[in-house]
């Protein structure tokens, strides 16, 4: 029995996987993750899919010696995802008007294709993370004011299992696994770095934790009660995240967020909370 992205695969499981690589070695990784959810019945609470956390399941079963998968079809010479340049997203004017001289202040959800491309390239050009495909279900938001893009924030899966986090809530490890997709992380959010108007991260984290359940309740079916976020200590404060009523519960043990197995090297990371509702506990322990 080994385990991935939170999902325990059986030696069966495991085998049926290499069978479906063996009967179609050429198939896409695409392809391959939904055959895989479809066969085994991994789906969201919606009903959909968990193609992008079957995904990187595949690849840490790749890491382990125990599937050899097809080539990717699209990557550049350093093994990312390319994301293609615009001009759209060049570097723009800078801005300092005070957050409470916008008069039309807004997110709106990246909606289409060409909003998703400009999004990612926004994020591969100017985040220090750079571009990864956000896992699971997830909501993307451009933060709009007087005709320009100020801001970017991105939602999708919560981590598997963070120690301050779980004790927080006070969930039992069979809680914890059937309403984890209650728990939504802020996984990215960049103020571009020619918009330096005071105290607009926080007044941006305001808006996305009003709007949030609605759309992510239109999307998917069901509403957050929660919302998470990593912040690395080396880096930031969190300062933002305070001013907007976060709050910060400790530190990660420096382990990924999909790492239920093994030990990774990885920066030591401050863990913040936004409850979405008072019943935030009873939603999830009761």
């Amino acid at each position: 029995m080994m385990k991935y992205c939170g999902r325990e695969f059986t030696d069966a499981e495991l085998a049926g996987i290499r069978q479906l690589l063996a009967e179609d070695p050429m198939m896409t990784r695409w392809a391959l993750s939904r055959l895989v959810c479809e066969t085994l019945g991994w789906r969201k609470p919606d009903g959909g899919l968990k193609d992008m956390s079957c995904r990187v399941a595949l690849l840490r079963m790749q890491d382990d010696g125990l599937v050899l998968l097809p080539p990717p079809r699209r990557k550049n010479g350093n093994g990312k995802r390319h994301v293609h340049r615009t001009q759209q997203a060049d570097p723009q004017p800078p801005l300092s008007t005070p957050v409470d001289e916008f008069v039309d202040l807004r997110l709106e959800l990246v909606a289409d294709k060409r909003d998703s491309l400009l999004w990612n390239e926004y994020i591969d050009r100017y985040h220090y993370l750079g571009y990864q495909p956000l896992p699971g279900a997830q909501l993307r938001y451009f933060a709009h004011a007087e005709g320009r893009i100020l801001a970017l924030l991105g939602f999708g899966a919560a981590a598997w299992k963070t120690a301050p986090r779980d004790t927080f809530i006070g969930w039992t490890r069979e809680k914890r696994a059937s309403r984890l997709h209650l728990v939504v992380n802020n996984a990215r959010f960049l103020v571009l770095p020619w918009v330096t108007s005071k105290n607009l991260a926080s007044k941006l984290l305001g808006l996305a934790a009003r709007r949030l359940p609605a759309d992510w309740h239109l999307r998917y079916g069901y509403r957050p009660v929660i919302l998470e976020t990593f912040i690395e200590k080396q880096r930031f404060s969190g300062t933002c995240y305070k001013a907007a009523n976060w709050l910060c519960l400790g530190d990660t043990q420096g382990r990924g967020k999909l790492d239920s197995d093994r030990l990774h090297a990885l920066p030591i990371k401050s863990v913040w909370v936004y409850p979405l509702s008072h019943r935030f506990r009873a939603s999830l322990t009761g």
